[in-house]
């Protein structure tokens, strides 16, 4: 057994401290239970901001934040860098790389993982965005593909490393899309002056009819537009088929001459061993009810991005964004204080507050349950939510500052290629 303080209080473990976990954990605090985290890394990062660490627009640390001075102050709160394993359910222990915890509530909120329809090629060759070190290596990836630009000797060499493809047309994508057209238009001149700024083409790949799925159509032409704007070049209704680290191809035949492949395609929920395959739903998320509890276990709960939820207006499940994993976790955290006092739980609810996606410099779509709008005020608004959104006043005026500096200068001195010795 890991090494926690036994205690007179029932244990709730939770898996993951994403924006459900972290949320949950803060709700149970004084909360009468004895909380356990566990976690693979030993800080939150922020996710929704990945895309500006792989463009050099932030500092990995200005969206991270340790898990531990988040909790220095909460009593009975215990925090194990680990991963986990499996489940026994039967023995209510949760097994991990450091050992066995004990658990009388176990959460998972772990998130959902990187899925690659079953091409292998595009699995281990392509660069995805799922944390901050796939967002500082893709960042050095894109930095060094500028370099070896300059040093190839021939013009077919120089366009492999000159083409940058997204695929994927969901909010990841199209945003990662435009921060690369703003680097190109108004970093990149200045660095790399001796590559004419036409030769550096960006496409984004989508497989569907059109841009950001879970918006109306309006905005997603309205995204479409910006894109096209900034002169990124949008393939709708293109289905990816293998990649050979040289050339990407298409289901149509297509092929575009690249080094680097920016996977944002789809994701998939993180199998945990020792659940029951009946417990698994669609793309491979946890089947829950209402409760958020894990279907046939009586003391196993999932929420966010891992787990599947269906309710009125969402039968195939929720969309996995940071609002829908707070709100469950909010109302997991009051259900499990109504059970420690023998209280009915009440069953979870989705309230969509909007959805918002940046696509450039001055360019962003807001959603609103009522209303919609687009340009210079929707981006204002997406940063203003995204900012109050930073866990820590620290992390916070970092990333207004970056911005802030990033406005008026058209420019950042966060290109830094940084690699292990031996890379």
């Amino acid at each position: 057994m890991i090494n926690i303080p036994v205690s007179e209080k029932k244990r709730v473990v939770i898996v993951g401290c994403g924006f459900g976990g972290l949320k949950l954990a803060r709700k149970l605090k004084n909360s009468g239970y004895q909380v356990v985290i566990v976690d693979k890394r030993n800080y939150h990062q922020f996710q929704p901001l990945f895309y500006q660490v792989a463009t050099a627009g932030l500092e990995p640390s200005a969206i991270s934040f340790p898990l531990r001075k988040i909790f220095q102050h909460y009593k009975d709160f215990y925090i194990r860098i680990a991963e986990v394993t499996s489940i026994d359910s039967e023995k209510q222990q949760l097994w991990t790389t450091l050992g066995i915890i004990r658990y009388d509530y176990l959460v998972l909120t772990q998130g959902a993982s990187n899925f690659f329809f079953g091409m292998k090629n595009l699995e281990s060759r392509s660069k995805p965005m799922k944390s901050v070190s796939e967002a500082l290596d893709l960042r050095n990836t894109l930095l060094q593909n500028f370099e070896n630009a300059l040093a190839a000797t021939t013009e077919e060499d120089q366009e492999g490393f000159l083409n940058l493809v997204v695929v994927g047309g969901g909010p990841t994508g199209v945003e990662v899309s435009g921060a690369l057209a703003d680097m190109r238009k108004y970093v990149l001149g200045k660095d790399y002056a001796e590559i004419p700024r036409e030769k550096i083409r960006i496409y984004l790949v989508e497989g569907m009819n059109r841009l950001l799925m879970a918006l109306s159509e309006r905005s997603s032409e309205k995204a479409r537009e910006f894109l096209e704007r900034l002169g990124v070049k949008v393939m709708l209704n293109t289905q990816v088929r293998d990649y050979d680290g040289k050339y990407l191809e298409t289901a149509d035949g297509q092929k575009i001459h690249t080094n680097l492949v920016i996977w944002t395609a789809g994701i998939s929920g993180a199998r945990i061993g020792g659940l029951r395959d009946s417990a698994y739903g669609r793309n491979g998320r946890i089947s829950v009810d209402r409760f958020n509890q894990v279907k046939g276990y009586s003391n196993i709960f999932a929420l966010g991005d891992v787990a599947l939820m269906e309710e009125p207006g969402f039968p195939k499940g929720h969309p996995q964004v940071a609002p829908v994993a707070i709100q469950q976790a909010k109302n997991l955290a009051a259900n499990l204080k109504r059970k420690r006092k023998e209280e009915e739980m009440v069953p979870f609810s989705y309230k969509d507050k909007g959805t918002m996606a940046t696509v450039g410099r001055n360019l962003a779509i807001v959603e609103l349950p009522n209303a919609r709008f687009y340009g210079t005020f929707a981006w204002l608004v997406w940063m203003f939510i995204h900012l109050m959104s930073i866990v820590g006043i620290r992390n916070r005026f970092l990333i207004l500052i970056n911005w802030f500096w990033n406005y008026i200068t058209y420019d950042t001195s966060l290109r830094l290629i940084l690699k292990p010795k031996g890379c």
